[in-house]
């Protein structure tokens, strides 16, 4: 592609950005960072796992982003009595052909939203992980293919373990991108309850406003675009000093994965093009880091027992890494 036409396109892909955060902006308080990772997570083909405590509009934020982008939103509610035949679907006979049919579950669209995924069991979880890897759901013996784009946000109470089942660490790598989100501030607390008391919290009202801006099809072109954003070989050294410290960092018992690299580089180049760039910077790969590399650390037993967070070992990793 040439310099000119790339500028054009990633122009647009910055512009879609901004009106996402507009029209996020004028219903929903706060969680910008949230907006700007599920977009790079559709741009990129990555899924997005979200801790946080409930309440936070995590469902109204992805339902608002659906609808822009013109992607089929389905929501499925975890629980441990749900199977996997309540996601995928069930077969039923259809007695004019003579044959089972698949009668399609929630996970046929190209947005699925799995609320609090680690109250789901283990067979369950395992279902969506390999409908995130493969880009297919398997149903007594028979395999599906699934719509494309398919993206998910999965989300889980950091706060809630009773009748939970921990993703396990290769669970967690299937998602590119992490988050962790918290009440909000004093200032936009009262903002909540004004627009509330002002009555400009009604979904009803408001969903029926919201407009695609984007087709199926622009968004697979976007994908192309950010595949041709210029990464100089000293970005790619930095994200593998970032890669490599993880996994001999004192404090962490199992660094990133090459997934991880991987998800750094896509998802830097991603978020230079929200930004109306060409080419990737440090501060990308800086901006990029704690998503990627958060859900896939596993700390020493002495760093937890020391409180030490993840969040502190990903900030002292890019202290200490330096752009070669």
């Amino acid at each position: 592609m040439e310099q000119k036409e790339l500028e054009k396109q990633v122009r647009v892909i910055a512009d879609a950005h901004r009106i996402t955060q507009e029209t996020v902006g004028r219903f929903v308080v706060g969680n910008q960072d949230l907006v700007d990772l599920i977009m790079v997570g559709i741009l990129t083909g990555g899924h997005v796992l979200v801790d946080g405590v409930p309440g936070t509009a995590k469902t109204t934020i992805s339902k608002i982003i659906a609808r822009l982008i013109g992607y089929r939103f389905n929501r499925v509610q975890g629980a441990v009595d749900v199977q996997p035949a309540d996601i995928v679907g069930i077969r039923i006979y259809d007695a004019e052909t003579h044959e089972f049919v698949l009668q399609k579950g929630p996970i046929f669209a190209n947005f699925v939203m799995i609320d609090e995924i680690n109250r789901l069991t283990p067979k369950t979880q395992s279902a969506f992980i390999e409908a995130m890897a493969e880009h297919q759901a398997t149903l007594d013996g028979n395999t599906y293919p699934l719509e494309l784009p398919f993206f998910v946000v999965a989300t889980q109470n950091n706060q809630e373990f009773e009748g939970t089942f921990h993703l396990i660490e290769a669970q967690r790598d299937r998602f590119n991108y992490s988050m962790t989100l918290h009440h909000l501030d004093r200032e936009k607390e009262i903002e909540i309850l004004r627009r509330d008391r002002d009555g400009n919290l009604d979904w009803d009202i408001y969903g029926q406003q919201i407009k695609p801006i984007l087709s199926i099809e622009q968004i697979r072109e976007m994908g192309l675009v950010i595949q041709e954003v210029y990464v100089d070989d000293a970005i790619l050294r930095y994200i593998r000093d970032i890669v490599v410290a993880s996994r001999s960092h004192g404090d962490i018992r199992l660094g990133t994965s090459t997934r991880g690299s991987l998800a750094l580089l896509r998802g830097a180049k991603a978020y230079a093009t929200m930004a109306g760039r060409t080419y990737v910077i440090p501060d990308d790969v800086k901006r990029m880091a704690r998503p990627v590399l958060g859900h896939r650390l596993v700390l020493e037993r002495e760093a937890e027992i020391g409180r030490i967070s993840v969040d502190d070992v990903v900030g002292d990793i890019l202290e200490t890494v330096e752009v070669a």
